[in-house]
């Protein structure tokens, strides 16, 4: 079953690359996904409601920064996810 909360563009590159990495900064994500700070902030805001991204707020030489990691709520969801998407796939093919 497909979960809504990657039916979006930013969200599904969101947990891609969550996936791969221990962890990634806000510019990162930013700058991976071409995305506004914005509209990537909402995207966010919605996964960390969802319990799928942890957020880590700390200072860096005395600079904000943000870095966000995969929970194993949200791995669990995106893995599922994934073999959803996998399965109408392979279904659309046959």
């Amino acid at each position: 079953s497909l979960n809504r909360a990657f039916d979006n563009r930013v969200r599904l590159g969101v947990m891609a690359v969550l996936m791969t990495r221990e962890a990634v900064d806000f510019n990162e994500l930013k700058t991976l996904l071409e995305a506004t700070d914005g509209n990537l902030a909402s995207h966010i805001s919605k996964l960390e409601k969802e319990g799928f991204v942890l957020v880590k707020k700390q200072f860096l030489d005395k600079k904000p920064n943000t870095k966000y990691s995969v929970t194993a709520k949200g791995r669990q969801a995106f893995n599922k996810h994934i073999s959803a998407l996998e399965a109408l796939i392979s279904n659309q093919n046959q």
